[in-house]
């Protein structure tokens, strides 16, 4: 490849960062800024309410149940995160193991898109159990008045992508260019995403301190899928990329998939 196409290449693929990075950011930014305005509101409302309202004792039953169904969340938040990693991590040995058996064992190519395609099946059904068929919430209602439940189905459906994507490329269907810049893409705009993304396992409760840890325990983890979800963004455009370190790319993104996975599996709120 010349230095001109090469220079080429990489500019399409930082263009298309650039606006992954900049629908992430009106996708994220959105949802806070309404919930700011939101609780500026009731906090006015609070606030004039608060001067003709004595405070109210916590009722001992309403407690003991808010704390058993954020319990609940919290178990299901973290077998996502875990399922997911591991098939992470699969994926990333497969990714590593594929050219020494390439010869002998050709399907192993399909084993690491299909580990993304199940990873995003799974979060498209069971990332939201108050949703039908769990639960008795419409997904309609769903993505329409809850972030999070409209954030993890964003997941799902960027995993399904880059499986689909990936599949038909391992089969030879898909040959175009602008292909390979669909995993940097998706996995960029992905990245910046979890950098707003709450839990509501996380949000509430009346131990304001205990509260506040989990928050900043969560989104500590969360800046480091993040931070490690562009490093693999970012190295597989390098290894789709022919020049002298494409090699050296080629074996780092799968690298970095099995640090992300690892994380994935520590997950904790």
């Amino acid at each position: 490849m010349t230095f001109s196409a090469l220079g080429h290449r990489c500019r399409t693929v930082l263009a298309a960062a650039f606006l992954a990075l900049t629908f992430a950011s009106a996708v994220a930014f959105a949802p806070a800024a309404r919930a700011q305005e939101h609780d500026h509101a009731m906090h006015e409302h609070a606030g004039h309410e608060g001067m003709n309202m004595p405070a109210q004792p916590a009722d001992p039953g309403a407690a003991a149940a808010e704390r058993e169904m954020r319990l609940a969340w919290k178990k299901e938040s973290e077998a996502n995160h875990h399922i997911a990693g591991v098939l992470v991590i699969i994926a990333g040995l497969f990714i590593l193991a594929e050219p020494a058996f390439r010869q002998r064992f050709p399907f192993l190519r399909f084993i690491w898109p299909l580990c993304f395609l199940f990873a995003g099946i799974y979060l498209l059904i069971f990332s939201d159990t108050e949703l039908w068929p769990f639960g008795s919430q419409s997904w309609w209602y769903g993505l329409t008045h809850n972030n999070e439940d409209l954030q993890h189905k964003t997941f799902a459906v960027i995993l399904l992508g880059l499986a689909y994507i990936e599949i038909q490329r391992a089969r030879g269907v898909l040959k175009a260019a602008w292909a390979a810049t669909v995993f940097p893409v998706l996995a960029t705009f992905g990245s910046i995403l979890l950098l707003f993304h709450q839990h509501r396992s996380s949000m509430g409760g009346a131990d304001h301190m205990a509260h506040m840890a989990v928050m900043h325990r969560i989104q500590s983890e969360h800046l480091a899928f993040s931070i490690t979800g562009i490093a693999i963004a970012l190295t597989k455009g390098l290894s789709e990329v022919r020049f002298n370190w494409q090699s050296l790319f080629a074996k780092l993104w799968p690298v970095l998939l099995i640090v992300l996975g690892v994380l994935l599996v520590l997950y904790k709120e």
